[in-house]
């Protein structure tokens, strides 16, 4: 597999399926920047943490390219003139987003209720994980603009947004588990 192709020198790519769109098209900003979720959830991963955190980003980080690739086809593209489907993988579907609710429930039964909102930081660990909470969030405002033009799958949009609640309760519990302080945000009167 070659690296480099030379078709991208003048701004524009290749979507799955072949049709040609410009390297600001909202369909590459949105896998693109899933791709760069992915990459701060190797980050994160690349840190002292727990097994079952870490496995449980492992299985983020695959469907996180599954679902670059659902969105990297075009709906026109989807099926094949044989009528095969082109992308042959599993899709991002319920059973993937059932797994975030699972794992935030699971991870929020040991942490202490939260009665404000928190400032990120505290340690680099933590600080990661609201990096990906952020980018998570850009890749869901970007992929909500592109179903606004073309359709995508809903278990898309629904999978980023309850990504980025797993990546908050996650930010939370290894605050907990580092015993690092969370600092509330309290606004100051004027």
């Amino acid at each position: 597999m070659k690296i480099y192709t030379k078709t991208g020198d003048k701004g524009s790519t290749s979507l799955f399926g072949g049709t040609r769109v410009k390297k600001h098209h909202l369909r590459i900003e949105s896998y693109g920047t899933v791709d760069e979720l992915n990459s701060y959830i190797g980050l994160i991963r690349d840190q002292e943490i727990d097994t079952l955190s870490n496995n449980a980003l492992i299985k983020i980080q695959n469907e996180l390219f599954t679902l670059g690739a659902m969105l990297a086809t075009p709906p026109e593209k989807e099926t094949l003139k044989n009528g095969k489907k082109r992308l042959n993988i599993p899709k991002i579907e319920n059973s993937s987003i059932e797994f975030l609710e699972n794992e935030i429930d699971r991870m929020n039964e040991t942490l202490p209720q939260m009665t404000h909102f928190i400032l990120p930081g505290g340690h680099t660990t933590v600080s990661f994980c609201h990096i990906a909470r952020c980018i998570c969030r850009r890749a869901e405002r970007i992929s909500v603009a592109l179903h606004e033009e073309e359709n995508i799958s809903e278990d898309i949009l629904t999978y980023l947004n309850r990504l980025s609640d797993y990546l908050f309760v996650l930010a939370r519990k290894l605050s907990n588990s580092l015993q690092i302080n969370e600092v509330k945000w309290i606004p100051k009167k004027l």
